[in-house]
């Protein structure tokens, strides 16, 4: 493998170049690409919420051959058991005990795609195993691979035959994300510059696992100065008084956003925070994780109105 390797170092030219070479295969969308690796460096899960044809599939299986991972996609659908997706119990006649049999979800990037298309029981099965890091079936606990990440997809703009993700469980995504439609001038370079051949299956390791472990570990160690978790907090709070509002940000996305924030920083090559790397984040972390009030029409847009004045609003510290 042609993979960096590190002896306790923080890779952090690797994770650039990770970035970079996702980044040629999805165009024109490197700020969502870092993002989708500050997810996974923070040990957070993300939601791709567009439209289809943008990118989502190319985008996980892109990061998992960049940081050799591997990778399954599950199409979510109506009929979708937990078992489909968690594993199963199968009686083995020749050993004549039960063997387990793992389903997708034993996998270290798993692309569950349309997540909102299948039943709210197999949705907390995957959400279950999101927040535990394991599954259990049949009474026994078993540890999913590490890293564990979920790039979960849903089309925004087609609600029928679907289920939409409650609030308690939108709460268990570090990220919402969106890829939208490339500029002219990029979906040019793709419409001219690829063929037939797939662009992923090109892509070679950047990073070997030791080295995307030490950078994960490495990212409680971001310093946050103490006047920079003040203006964190204040931000949260802000959403929980703020009239447009019916429900503010949780303790949880609070934590979130602290995590995602030193992990973006890492990325920069950083060893401490700054107010610019909550404000970037605070929309992605925060907008599926709040309610419009109910006098407000107007959903996801009104929510990311009230969050954009709390920006505004809130002083940032020097």
């Amino acid at each position: 493998m042609s993979g960096t390797r590190t002896e306790g170092k923080v890779p952090v030219a690797g994770l650039r170049e990770v970035v970079r070479q996702v980044g040629t295969v999805v165009r024109g969308k490197e700020a969502t690409v870092r993002m989708a690796v500050a997810g996974l460096l923070a040990r957070g899960h993300v939601l791709l919420e567009d439209v289809p044809g943008t990118g989502k599939t190319t985008l996980a299986r892109a990061l998992a051959a960049s940081l050799d991972l591997s990778f399954q996609r599950v199409q979510f659908t109506s009929d979708l058991l937990p078992s489909d997706l968690l594993g199963v119990n199968i009686w083995s006649t020749k050993e004549e005990r039960f063997r387990f049999t793992e389903g997708p979800v034993f996998h270290h990037v798993l692309l569950a795609d349309e997540l909102n298309r299948t039943s709210p029981r197999t949705q907390s099965a995957l959400l279950e195993a999101m927040s535990e890091q394991s599954v259990s079936v049949d009474g026994e606990r078993r540890p999913l691979p590490q890293p564990f990440f979920v790039i979960a997809t849903q089309n925004p703009m087609e609600f029928e035959g679907t289920y939409p993700l409650p609030e308690s469980q939108l709460d268990r995504f570090l990220l919402r994300l969106r890829l939208g439609h490339p500029d002219r001038d990029t979906a040019r370079e793709v419409l001219t510059g690829r063929g037939l051949e797939d662009p992923v299956a090109a892509l070679q390791p950047i990073l070997d696992r030791d080295a995307l472990d030490a950078a994960i570990r490495a990212v409680p160690r971001v310093r946050v100065d103490p006047a920079l978790t003040d203006y964190l907090l204040d931000l949260v709070e802000a959403t929980r008084q703020h009239p447009l509002l019916a429900l503010g940000a949780s303790t949880r996305t609070a934590l979130g956003l602290y995590r995602a924030a030193q992990a973006w920083a890492l990325l920069d090559g950083r060893p401490y925070c700054v107010p610019d790397d909550v404000k970037g984040l605070f929309l992605p972390c925060v907008a599926h994780r709040v309610l419009p009030s109910p006098a407000r029409d107007g959903g996801m847009a009104s929510t990311e109105e009230a969050l954009r004045e709390v920006l505004e609003e809130v002083e940032v510290p020097a």
